[in-house]
């Protein structure tokens, strides 16, 4: 059989304009149908708006949404490890109304990690999921009294249908970006974020290697915020033990790459970023990491090339390796 695995960033895929409140709900008479519920919010302690940075979360809009929908059902993968989900309700929503195949996704999980933009990892898989594990409260030796995940690492184990044998695993990371606010030091910033990264990354390879054998089945992806060949990436392969082996050295386009100039230099990316008065960079921010037993086994790789250079809904594109197990 063939398992395909592969990582996308939605993008803010937020349900609503993030409104909480607090309610009390009064015994109801038995045998009641018809319920009026009253809601009111005069005690400031009842209610919060949720903001990040002064704003307010809002929806993900509806074109947008459309848009990561249609390119998942095209690209119609086994096991999707997803970014940037506001919650659980959200997750299961999008799989079951706006998918647009009833059952395409029967088992997800998502578990609220670090994030204050509210944003969390996720898996999406037409296999049943057995256990999964958050490693939201991880710490780097550099800094034990802090959490080094800016998110979360999430770990799911992915069964058979008969739910009897582990297929794999996978560990689906959100690593640190490279944004600094504006009126932050932009130098002391960046620094800090790629040793941020960095910790991260020596992190998510302490976890692999505790937590698998050398013949495991795994797989490490996600959206890393850096290409592969970075320093601040170097630890995730270099101390996993035994080596990881990227999935997406040389993977295929759906379809070609929007016109630009210069043009990308090579197939091997997810993520373009235009600076201001600066030729566009095109990296493999979102990766895929097979452990050597699977990578053995691989028979493909594929990248869901978008039609517009900022992106078919999502600023990332699908990427997605085939494993013949």
């Amino acid at each position: 059989m063939e398992l395909s695995i592969g990582t996308f960033n939605l993008n803010n895929l937020f349900s609503r304009f993030n409104f909480r409140f607090r309610a009390e709900v009064d015994g109801l008479e038995e045998g009641a149908v018809d319920i009026t519920a009253v809601r009111t919010l005069a005690d400031p302690e009842d209610q919060r708006v949720v903001t990040y940075e002064g704003r307010v979360v809002k929806k993900k809009p509806a074109a947008a949404r459309k848009k990561i929908a249609e390119r998942i059902r095209s690209i119609d993968v086994d096991v999707l490890a997803v970014q940037e989900v506001e919650d659980i309700d959200t997750l299961r929503y999008f799989a079951r109304n706006e998918l647009g195949a009833p059952g395409l996704y029967p088992h997800v999980v998502l578990i609220e990690g670090n994030d204050p933009r509210l944003i969390d990892l996720a898996v999406l898989s037409k296999y049943p999921i057995g256990a999964a594990t958050s490693w939201q409260h991880a710490v780097h030796p550099d800094e034990p009294k802090d959490r080094v995940f800016s998110r979360d690492l999430l770990e799911v184990e992915i069964l058979d249908h008969a739910r009897r044998k582990r297929l794999c695993t996978v560990y689906n990371n959100h690593l640190k970006s490279h944004f600094v606010p504006f009126f932050e030091d932009q130098g002391a910033g960046a620094a800090a974020a790629n040793e941020r990264r960095r910790r991260q990354a020596e992190t998510v390879a302490r976890i692999v290697k505790d937590r698998t054998r050398p013949n495991s089945a795994y797989v490490v992806l996600g959206d890393m915020n850096d290409p592969p060949g970075s320093d601040a990436l170097a630890p995730l392969v270099a101390d996993a033990r035994p080596e990881l082996v990227n999935g997406l050295a040389e993977p295929t386009e759906t379809r070609p790459a929007p016109s630009d100039d210069p043009p990308p230099p090579s197939t091997a990316w997810t993520h373009r970023f235009k600076p201001v008065r600066q030729p566009a960079r095109y990296e493999l921010f979102d990766q895929v990491w097979l452990s050597p037993s699977l990578a053995g086994r691989q028979v493909g790789s594929w990248v869901d090339r978008r039609t517009k250079l900022g992106g078919d809904g999502s600023d990332h594109d699908p990427a997605w390796v085939v494993i013949d197990l």
